[in-house]
């Protein structure tokens, strides 16, 4: 995997939008939409979405063969499956036997391959790039998540209705919101609010 910083930005379809970094590639992708209440976030509705956003950093993966319906269909199983394995583990659940096939499936194709470009000081993807080469590697970094020393730094946003998922990498491991942008602020506002409400003097003194 590339070693650029992760993150994407989400669109609310009721509107706005917001910087979301899940610290991970794999579980970036996880948050491209979704199945049952998550159908409205979709944004992989044509192979070339998909293609479009696998060639964005830090994955930056340009597909040199045409991207199939079929490839979107396994991209958007693997995707479902990190998702919910993703939440299992930060909620300290067994992982969905079926989820975890469906990573260890994906990651048996070929992932791909870094190739050094001629001026020695930048890298690509060899040719040809397929989809699933990329579907490989983020389950192979999915795979790497789950096993590896992160595992239990998988957690879920701390607001009561946010489903976001990610791993908190920081050295004292203290995360709890998707997004101080969003949930961060909003928990903020309404302590102060709480506060205000429950404490006229403290509210004189903040107006």
């Amino acid at each position: 995997m590339r070693a650029h910083a992760t993150g994407r930005r989400l669109h609310d379809p009721k509107g706005g939008s917001f910087w979301y970094d899940a610290g991970a590639v794999c579980l970036d992708f996880a948050h491209t939409g979704g199945e049952g209440q998550y159908s409205v976030f979709e944004t992989l509705h044509e192979p070339a979405d998909l293609a479009e956003w696998l060639a964005q950093p830090p994955l930056a993966a340009v597909m040199t063969v045409p991207m199939t319906v079929g490839d979107l269909t396994a991209a958007k199983a693997l995707r479902q499956a990190i998702w919910e394995t993703a939440h299992a583990r930060a909620a300290d659940r067994d992982l969905p036997a079926g989820a975890v096939a469906t990573i260890n499936a994906t990651a048996t194709a070929p992932p791909l391959v870094p190739e050094l470009a001629t001026d020695g000081t930048s890298a690509g993807w060899a040719p040809p790039v397929w989809a699933a080469q990329v579907l490989s590697t983020l389950a192979r970094e999915m795979i790497d998540l789950l096993s590896g020393p992160l595992s239990g730094r998988i957690r879920e946003c701390a607001s009561d209705n946010c489903p976001l998922v990610f791993v908190d990498s920081s050295r004292p491991g203290a995360r709890r919101w998707c997004s101080m942008e969003r949930c961060g602020n909003r928990h903020k506002l309404r302590a102060l609010r709480a506060r205000r409400g429950t404490d006229p003097v403290r509210e004189e003194e903040d107006a």
